[in-house]
């Protein structure tokens, strides 16, 4: 419940920071309409592109699972942030409410697990274009039906719950810096000698087990000065 509740309020801070206080009344502080069901099947719709689907093009690439997972943490930012705004205007509660109610749901056993393996890239495929119908529906939400397919997604990618709040902190973080340093004005330098800075900051995670948010930030800082100074 500890790991939900803070990646909960995580993404509340941060959508609260980015989009304004009233972010839940789904529009932003400066009137941009906010549609999270889309942001979720635009990023669904990317994350396919890891694995080789193509018949005609590398059909014998491997599956890139690092840009997978994160592509799944991108995914739940955008779930968790429906999830808010759905309790907000349908005056079930607030950001602790939802998740609580999250940690009590029966597909939450699913990630609360210590195996991490891959699935086949069919099943993994699959999973995710069932997520893109849940979310592009025009019918009313079905927001634990989205949650328990995406909870099942998360263990097809070899992660759990442990790794989800990892990765999930990690790039609540790098989310916070990009948008510290220009990301919306589009001044930010994504790319980082070569690498995505999705890529440098999961690679930090991994080799600082021990690390601490605010320090995760302090060493992106570190990598983006010597990156802007070159």
């Amino acid at each position: 419940m500890d790991k939900i509740l803070l990646m909960f309020q995580l993404q509340n801070q941060l959508n609260c920071a980015t989009n304004g206080d009233d972010w839940t009344k789904g529009v932003t502080k400066n009137g941009k309409t906010i549609n999270w069901r889309r942001c979720i099947y635009m990023e669904c719709a990317e994350m396919i592109d890891s694995f080789s689907w193509k018949h005609w093009k590398a059909i014998d690439a491997q599956p890139d699972w690092d840009n997978h997972q994160i592509e799944v943490i991108d995914v739940w930012h955008f779930i968790m942030s429906l999830a808010i705004e759905n309790y907000s205007q349908t005056l079930r509660g607030g950001v602790d409410d939802v998740a609580i109610s999250v940690s009590e749901l029966e597909s939450f056993s699913k990630i609360d697990i210590q195996e991490e393996n891959f699935s086949a890239q069919d099943d993994v495929i699959a999973k995710v274009e069932n997520l893109i119908r849940l979310s592009i529906s025009q019918d009313d939400l079905e927001l634990e039906q989205l949650i328990c397919e995406f909870f099942d997604l998360v263990v097809m990618s070899g992660l759990n719950l442990e790794s989800l709040y990892r990765l999930y902190v990690g790039k609540n973080i790098l989310n916070q810096f990009r948008q510290d340093n220009g990301y919306k004005d589009g001044t930010y330098i994504k790319v980082w000698a070569g690498e995505e800075d999705n890529v440098v900051m999961k690679r930090i995670w991994e080799e600082n087990a021990d690390i601490k948010p605010d320090s995760l930030y302090k060493e992106l800082v570190k990598s983006y000065a010597s990156l802007t100074k070159s």
